[in-house]
């Protein structure tokens, strides 16, 4: 039997529970409030003025400071600046001791609790959760700290969801809410819902406008800027990817797609685009629009037409993605010849002329030349100004005129409402009675593929009527521009060639085939 001796430990347990007297220990206490209103400001006040009297009031503690976080949440402590000051300074052996009111309010996610514990332990600082009497150095400390945080975490998540429950009851309720610190045109009006603000609304239809006239989404950024108009963060540049946003987003034709976005994690509260994870809202006339929807959706029709004509989407001269090889159907680019050069000329020619082993025959334009020919096909076809703007409202009155297609419209989704209730019905039956099942998962069978085809229709109409709404609204903007422009032209007009002119195509001679905005053809051969 070995003879065992028990050395009596003698290095001091720094915990106050049996803390020596004479030992006095840096203190510092932390408090945070995780909203900025007014009564959690008044909580906040309060809990500073009690730790501070607090830690000055034990013999056996040096009051060092108090930490603070106003306004943040302890999901995590990525932007708990006061946290991380208090923590550095721990571990810089500035403080002995912490004194927090809680576990939730030090931090209700265990990974950051018990990491940021452990490393304050490693330097011997002591942690005091005053509302469960906890001190992170007794024994029984770590234990008590991973039960509490976990349970703080799990309230975390309960409040997420329950906040994440409210949203989508908001949302299918059809109540609409905008970051309106950031978005151009509405203001929160009295009864909650959006408002309009004129002086914002008017650069949204402006962007419109420009758009519509032929201008690309880097064009209208460059032209918002050399105006001085703020961006909707009020900062001076604007960005493509902004002006984007505002032509493709539905909340200013008065409509709302809610949810397009939402939380991944409630822990590090990441935002994951919607892609059909969770459910979403359209809201139909929530709120006044700023753009007509007809208008709108002309746009949308436009910004895919352009797309599939593979133009470029930033463009740094008006006759970028304008001009078009009558070869290869490249688009020209412009080059520089003799850039350092007293001979420095700028040229415009097929970006694919040297690419591959086909080498384009077309030949490269000037901006003189492609100016000088443009004033002279405008000139030709606004001849006859009168005849033009009739055959133009004509032209618009047809395109504009959707009564067929609306009555069949109609048909169709009362079609789609009677399918849907027989539908109901028959699942009723397949589920509740003994008939044949074979015979009612037929019947089920036909009413879906009535459904199907019924919903085809009613894409094909809608898709057909917006693609004549879109025709509708450039021949609009086309007949704006005739009326505003003098009978003929004597130099050129960089606006008026954006909104006239859909494509030039340079032929193989040197021909160039004007296309303009109503489909009107002019050929010019160089010698006009």
């Amino acid at each position: 039997m070995p003879n065992v001796t028990m050395i009596p430990a003698t290095a001091p347990v720094l915990s106050a529970q049996i803390a020596s007297p004479f030992i006095r220990r840096r203190a510092g206490g932390y408090a945070r409030i995780s909203t900025d209103k007014e009564e959690q400001k008044t909580s906040y006040g309060a809990q500073v003025d009690y730790y501070t009297k607090l830690i000055k009031s034990r013999p056996d503690w040096e009051f060092v400071k108090v930490y603070t976080d106003e306004g943040i949440s302890a999901v995590n402590t990525k932007h708990r600046e006061g946290f991380k000051e208090m923590i550095a300074d721990a571990l810089d052996g500035k403080l002995d001791i912490i004194i927090t009111k809680s576990v939730s309010r030090f931090a209700r996610n265990t990974v950051d609790a018990l990491s940021a514990i452990r490393k304050l332990k490693e330097k011997g600082v002591e942690v005091f959760f005053e509302k469960e009497g906890i001190y992170t150095l007794d024994s029984k400390g770590e234990l008590l700290i991973t039960i509490m945080s976990s349970m703080a975490q799990e309230e975390s998540r309960n409040i997420s969801e329950n906040v994440a429950w409210g949203h989508r009851k908001r949302m299918a309720d059809g109540k609409v809410s905008l970051p309106y610190g950031q978005f151009l045109g509405y203001n929160k009006g009295e009864d909650g819902l959006p408002m309009i603000v004129e002086e914002e609304a008017a650069i949204v239809r402006l962007i419109f406008t420009l758009f519509m006239e032929g201008m690309t989404p880097s064009t209208i950024a460059r032209r918002l800027m050399k105006r001085g108009i703020p961006s909707p963060a009020g900062k001076k540049v604007w960005q493509v990817s902004t002006v984007r946003s505002i032509l493709t987003n539905e909340k200013y034709k008065g409509d709302a797609l809610l949810q397009k976005k939402y939380t991944e994690d409630f822990l590090t509260k990441k935002m994951k685009v919607n892609k059909g994870e969770i459910p979403q809202f359209y809201v139909e006339s929530s709120h006044p629009y700023i753009i007509e929807p007809g208008e709108f959706d002309a746009v949308q029709a436009e910004l895919e037409r352009r797309s599939a004509l593979g133009r470029p989407a930033g463009c740094g001269s008006p006759f970028s993605a304008k001009i078009v090889c009558g070869e290869c159907g490249g688009w020209y680019g412009s080059k520089v010849w003799g850039s350092n050069t007293k001979y420095r000329k700028v040229i415009w020619r097929c970006n694919d002329k040297y690419k591959g082993d086909h080498r384009c025959k077309t030949p490269h334009v000037t901006e003189a030349e492609i100016k000088e020919r443009f004033l002279a096909a405008w000139n030709s076809i606004t001849a006859n100004r009168e005849e033009l703007i009739a055959d133009c409202q004509a032209a618009k009155a047809v395109l504009s005129d959707c009564k067929a297609i609306d009555a069949e419209l109609t048909v169709l989704r009362r079609e789609i409402e009677v399918i849907n209730s027989l539908s109901r019905k028959t699942i009723h039956e397949i589920a509740h009675t003994a008939a044949d099942q074979r015979v009612l998962a037929d019947r089920n069978s036909e009413y879906l593929e009535r459904y199907r085809v019924a919903s085809e229709r009613i894409a094909e109409l809608e898709e057909v009527k917006r693609k004549r709404n879109s025709r509708a609204c450039v021949l609009e903007t086309f007949l704006r521009n005739i009326a505003a422009s003098p009978r003929a032209l004597t130099e050129f007009d960089e606006r008026l060639w954006m909104a006239a002119i859909d494509k030039v195509t340079v032929m193989l001679d040197g021909r160039l085939v004007f296309q303009f905005k109503d489909e009107t053809m002019f050929e010019s051969k160089g010698e006009e």
